[in-house]
């Protein structure tokens, strides 16, 4: 009975959560649009930047090679499996993201 009362807490607990947020932010644009104030505050500020997708899309490709190459490591018993998956995890992350940083000063000199 436990096994089946925890997923279903959680998700109750994620939707009312949701519900309040969404609820709470539909309450507080009625009250700033019954006291008059500009539409325009809703909109996002946030701009679409087609280099931030391809920075996130190349460091999960960099997280997804350490997650490969550690898994090479630890079954060729090169490495332990406890330090092999971390230190690969990172160290490709992180070399994902130094690519794309380069890449971007790159473009940026090109244009």
């Amino acid at each position: 009975m436990e096994d089946i009362l925890i997923p279903i807490a959680f998700f109750a607990a994620t939707f009312g959560i949701f519900y309040i947020i969404v609820t709470a932010r539909h309450k507080e644009k009625m009250a700033l649009i019954a006291s008059g104030a500009d539409p325009e505050l809703f909109r996002s500020k946030f701009k679409f930047n087609q280099f931030n997708l391809f920075k996130w899309g190349l460091f999960l490709v960099g997280i997804a090679v350490g997650v490969i190459v550690a898994n090479i490591l630890a079954e060729g018993a090169i490495m332990n499996e406890e330090v092999a998956y971390p230190s690969m995890i990172l160290l490709f992350g992180g070399i994902s993201l130094i690519v794309s940083f380069l890449l971007r000063n790159v473009i940026n000199k090109n244009e």
